[in-house]
């Protein structure tokens, strides 16, 4: 008698239909949004000379400094907690109220004109490369510029000009981590979350400041 073969069952690999075995940020927004991975961060706002800024803390550093109109401060007004500067929360430890208060206090002596670094605890949140990215960017010296396509190089791979380009878009702790040092390969001031007039005047604060040492 002849019998008909039958097929071996086939074993169904979940990471080939299901995309998100593999790459977890695709269900996990909190791997890449920084107001969404602790409704407990304590955030106040500033008035400076680029406008009012909005600074935001967790227990293990500075998390955000974002602009009025950026999607990520927009987000985080239903996402954080507003407890002011130097408040206590009911339910931390008061470790992220420090960090802001002391945050807060480094972006004021900075736009005085009386601090050239920073010396915060930083807690960034974004893909490794993002983090990568922004990490480059804290390397670039108070006044001084940097390309695209040289932070590309300081990352291995001179080709990824526009990855680094949005990943510095990305950057969720503006000025402190100085994305705007960042600039086209022939010094033309390109994108900023604050809006080039205030990339502009940041550069030319900082130049002025180091004249004047």
């Amino acid at each position: 008698m002849n019998r008909t073969p039958i097929d071996p069952p086939t074993r169904t690999d979940p990471t080939r239909t299901d995309p998100t075995r593999t790459d977890p940020t695709r269900t996990d927004p909190t791997r890449t949004d920084p107001t969404r991975t602790d409704p407990t961060l304590a955030t106040t706002t500033i008035d400076t000379p680029v406008g009012v800024l909005t600074v935001g803390a967790s227990d293990l550093g500075v998390r955000l400094v974002t602009w009025p109109d950026d999607e990520r401060t927009l987000a985080g007004t239903h996402a954080v907690a507003d407890t002011g500067a130097g408040a206590a929360s009911e339910h931390g430890s008061g470790a992220r109220e420090r960090i802001l208060a002391d945050a807060v206090a480094q972006l004021r002596e900075y736009f005085a004109g009386e601090r050239t670094t920073f010396d915060l605890p930083l807690d960034p949140v974004g893909t490794p490369f993002q983090r990568s990215a922004w990490q480059v960017l804290r390397t670039i010296p108070y006044a001084a510029t940097m390309s695209y396509g040289d932070q590309a190089r300081a990352l291995g791979d001179p080709n990824k000009a526009r990855a680094v380009g949005a990943a510095n878009g990305r950057n969720p702790i503006s000025i402190i981590v100085p994305c705007h040092r960042v600039v086209g390969h022939r010094g033309t001031l390109t994108g900023f979350a604050g809006g080039l007039d205030a990339k502009a005047w940041l550069l030319e604060h900082e130049r002025r400041v180091l004249a004047d040492r």
